[in-house]
């Protein structure tokens, strides 16, 4: 069975006139009631007014009854100061004063003999605690990474004893002394080069800065 379409005729698709109109006005005035896209969310605007005023004198922004600020401190200011070839380097704070001298400049290669070029450089360390006032210095040896360490420790120790030794000469028995030999800890440098290595073999002289 077949069943035909009714056949529409051009005159019934037409839509009337007035209908057409009403639909328009209904699409614009949807328009002008919806909110635009970048509208702010309800309860904010844009423009928020003037910052709140603080009132210096409300109760609740004044300290607890009794209480004090603390005294005033200047901060722990670090000023390091190298010579050009990295064998020595001086490092100050407002409480002490360290000196880091290589190994190179004050001992032969795995030896803990004072090289000549070592009693200048001693004795300007010598010249600094005196003028600083010290009377306790700390003396701490290091060395790099190659070797065992039980060798590194030994070795450290005994190039602390003799910068040691040779500062007591200068400094006469005023002056107490700590002395450590710490081997390959505390590295200041990479390992892991030749140059690092050079700046981990080293002695360190340290004291109080005057009136510290």
């Amino acid at each position: 069975m077949t069943v035909n379409p009714v056949p529409v005729s051009p005159r019934s698709r037409r839509v009337p006139r007035s209908a057409v109109t009403a639909a328009v006005a209904l699409l614009l005035a949807a328009a002008l009631s919806a909110p635009p896209a970048h509208a702010d969310p309800p309860g904010v605007t844009e423009d928020s007014g003037p910052p709140v005023r603080i009132d210096p004198h409300d109760p609740d922004l004044r300290m607890v009854q009794g209480a004090k600020l603390a005294p005033a401190k200047v901060l722990n200011i670090k000023s390091i100061v190298e010579t050009d070839d990295g064998s020595e380097r001086r490092q100050d704070t407002n409480d002490n004063v360290t000196f880091a001298l290589q190994a190179e400049v004050l001992f032969g290669k795995d030896s803990a003999e004072l090289t000549s070029d070592a009693l200048s450089r001693i004795g300007a360390i010598a010249d600094e605690v005196r003028k600083q006032h010290a009377t306790s210095l700390r003396v701490f040896g290091f060395t790099d990474n190659l070797g065992s360490a039980s060798h590194g420790l030994v070795l450290s120790k005994k190039r602390a004893t003799a910068v040691q030794e040779e500062l007591a000469k200068d400094l006469g028995s005023e002056v107490a002394f700590q002395i450590r030999g710490y081997g390959e800890q505390y590295p200041i440098a990479d390992n892991s080069t030749e140059e690092g290595r050079k700046k981990n073999r080293r002695v360190e002289v340290s004291f109080p800065r005057a009136g510290s």
